[in-house]
C-alpha cells in the first residue's frame, strides 16, 4: 500500500485556519521565531508600513436630505428580559385585576403561567412630560428629559438564544454580522489604534457568546473586541484585562518588522499562487486578518491608557458607583471619547435578568444598572459627547404579565414575553423627554405604533448617516443586510 506524501500547508492557509479578530494579538510571540529567521528577506524595506484593511468601501448611500445626527453608539444590554411592567411600562390595571385569570384565557406561554400579577414596585413622574418610571431606576428617571422610551418594540421567537441573536444581528439564526460589524463595515473607526467595535462583561454573555458580536460574513476586523469588565481585580489594572496587549518576548520595533513581513510574504504567495500582479486585489479575508494584526500592534500604545479608568476624578468614578456594569460604562464614554464607533456593555454572563420565580430579583439589577447608565448620559453631555452618540439599552425581550407556576420555588416571577416590552434611547439626535407606541392595558402585546427589531436598528443606522437598504453585502449569492427585508425608520422619534 503506497502512503501519498501530505501536501505542506502555506501560510496562507495557516492564516486562515487560525482565523481573525482579537485573537491575533498573540500572532507575533506565536510565529515570533519563525518569522526572526526569515527576516532577512526585509531588509531592501525594513521601514514598511502595512496597508491598513479596515478600510472598507461598501454599497451605502446617504439621505441626501438629512445630515448624520451621530458618530457613535454604546449598546447597554440587560440581557436575560428585563421586565417592562415593573420598569418603564406601568400598566395600573395589573394592580385593579391582581390574581385575576387574564382576559382571553390562555396566553400560550413557554411555562406554565397563572393570573395576573400587579408590580411590587411604585412608579414616580420625572421630567417636564411626566414619564412613568419604577422604583427600581430612580436615576434614570431623572434623566427622563434626555431619553425617549420605546414602550411598543416587539419580536418572533420567545427563547433567549434566538431573541438574543435577533436583537444584536437582525436574524433569529446564528452567524449573520452583529449591529457593530455592520457599522463599523460602514463607517470604520475614527481612531486606527483602537477596534472600531468592542463589547465589555465581566464573562462572556448569556448562552450564546461571541456570535453576538460577529462579523459574520464580513471581513474580520469588522469583529468585536471582547474585553472584561470584571471588578475583582480592584487594582484596575488594565493589562491585566486585556490579554496579550503586551509582548515580553519582542519589543515594538520587531513588532512592526514582523508584520511587515507578514504582508510582504502574502503579495509574495499571490503571485506565485494565482499569478496575481503586486497592485492587484488581495484576499479580501486573509487581508482583514492582517489589517486586525494591525490594530492588535497598535493598541499596545493607546489601550493600556484608554482601559485605565482611574485616571478620571474621584468625582466621576463615584457618580457611576461601583460594579462592572458601572466600570462597563465609564470605559464606554472613554472608548467613545477617544473615536471608537460602537461600545456594547452586557450586564452579566448567562440570563441575570431572567427572572422567572421572583421578579424581586430585578432589584439588584437594577441598583447595579441605575446609577451607571444615569452616569454615562450625564458624563457624555459633559464631555460634549452625547448629541453624537446614540445610546440604545434594552433586552433581547420583555416579560409576561401574569404570574409563573412552574419550577420550585417562590411562585412570583414572570415568563418571557416577546410580543411587546420597553427599550430607551438617548442622544445622537433622539428626542428626549418622550415616550412612543403603546402595549395593551396589561402589557402582553404591542396595540400602538409596533417597533420590530429592524425598526431599532433601521433608525441607528439612520441616525449614523446610513440608508439601511443600501448597506449590504453579498454572500452566499445574495445581498444581505442588517434589516433583512424588513425595517423603518422611526422618523417620530428623530429631533
Amino acid at each position: 500500500m503506497s502512503c501519498e506524501k501530505p501536501k505542506p500547508v502555506t501560510r496562507r492557509d495557516a492564516l486562515r485556519k487560525i482565523g481573525g479578530g482579537f485573537a491575533m494579538m498573540s500572532f507575533a510571540s506565536m510565529i515570533g521565531e519563525s518569522l526572526a529567521k526569515a527576516e532577512v528577506l526585509d531588509k531592501e524595506n525594513p521601514g514598511s508600513v502595512a496597508a491598513d484593511a479596515s478600510t472598507v468601501k461598501p454599497w451605502m448611500l446617504h439621505d441626501p436630505n438629512f445630515k448624520p445626527k451621530a458618530k457613535h453608539v454604546i449598546f447597554l444590554f440587560m440581557n436575560g428580559g428585563l421586565s417592562h411592567v415593573d420598569s418603564f411600562d406601568n400598566k395600573p390595571m395589573l394592580a385593579k385585576y391582581h390574581g385575576q385569570p387574564m382576559p382571553g384565557g390562555d396566553l400560550g406561554h413557554e411555562r406554565k403561567t397563572g393570573t395576573l400579577m400587579k408590580s411590587p414596585f411604585e412608579f414616580s413622574r420625572y421630567g417636564k412630560n411626566g414619564l412613568e418610571v419604577s422604583e427600581l431606576f430612580p436615576n434614570v428617571g431623572a434623566c427622563a428629559d434626555d431619553i425617549c422610551v420605546v414602550r411598543s418594540v416587539y419580536t418572533e421567537i420567545p427563547n433567549h438564544e434566538p431573541a438574543l441573536i435577533m436583537m444584536n444581528t437582525g436574524a433569529n439564526i446564528i452567524g449573520r454580522p452583529s449591529m457593530g460589524a455592520w457599522l463599523t463595515y460602514g463607517l470604520g473607526t475614527e481612531n486606527k489604534n483602537l477596534p472600531g467595535f468592542v463589547v465589555l462583561c465581566p464573562q462572556v454573555p448569556s448562552t450564546v457568546g461571541p456570535p453576538l458580536w460577529s462579523a459574520g460574513f464580513l471581513p474580520a476586523v469588522n469583529q468585536a473586541t471582547y474585553v472584561t469588565s470584571d471588578t475583582r481585580d480592584k487594582n484596575f489594572d488594565p493589562y491585566k484585562l486585556i490579554p496579550d496587549i503586551h509582548n515580553d518576548k519582542y519589543d515594538i520595533t520587531q513588532q512592526r518588522k514582523e508584520i511587515d513581513l507578514v504582508k510582504k510574504l502574502d503579495a509574495i504567495s499571490e503571485q506565485q499562487t494565482y499569478g496575481m500582479s503586486a497592485d492587484a486585489d488581495a484576499d479580501p479575508q486573509l487581508e482583514a486578518t492582517i489589517g486586525s494584526m494591525e490594530t492588535a500592534y497598535r493598541m499596545q500604545t493607546e489601550a493600556p491608557d484608554v482601559f485605565d479608568v482611574r485616571k478620571e476624578s474621584e468625582a466621576t468614578i463615584k457618580m457611576y458607583g461601583e460594579g462592572s456594569t458601572a466600570r462597563g460604562c465609564l470605559t464606554a464614554a472613554r472608548l467613545i471619547e477617544r473615536g471608537v464607533r460602537v461600545v456594547q456593555v452586557y450586564y452579566s454572563m448567562g440570563d441575570p435578568w431572567d427572572a422567572h420565580q421572583d421578579i424581586q430579583s430585578h432589584r439588584k439589577n437594577a441598583k447595579d444598572s441605575d446609577q451607571p447608565f444615569a452616569a454615562l448620559i450625564k458624563d457624555l453631555k459633559g464631555r460634549g459627547l452625547l448629541d453624537e452618540t446614540i445610546i440604545v439599552c434594552g433586552s433581547e425581550f420583555g416579560r409576561t404579565p401574569v404570574v409563573e407556576l412552574g419550577g420550585a420555588g417562590t411562585h412570583a416571577g414572570r415568563d418571557h414575553n416577546p410580543h411587546g416590552f420597553t427599550m430607551w434611547l438617548a442622544g445622537g439626535g433622539i428626542k428626549g423627554g418622550m415616550t412612543y407606541g403603546a402595549t395593551d392595558d396589561f402589557g402582553w402585546k404591542v396595540v400602538d405604533k409596533p417597533v420590530h427589531v429592524h425598526d431599532i436598528h433601521a433608525t441607528i443606522l439612520y441616525l449614523m448617516g446610513i440608508d439601511h437598504t443600501k448597506l449590504t453585502f453579498r454572500s452566499s449569492g445574495r445581498d444581505f443586510r442588517l434589516t433583512d427585508v424588513s425595517g423603518n425608520v422611526i422618523h417620530d422619534i428623530i429631533a
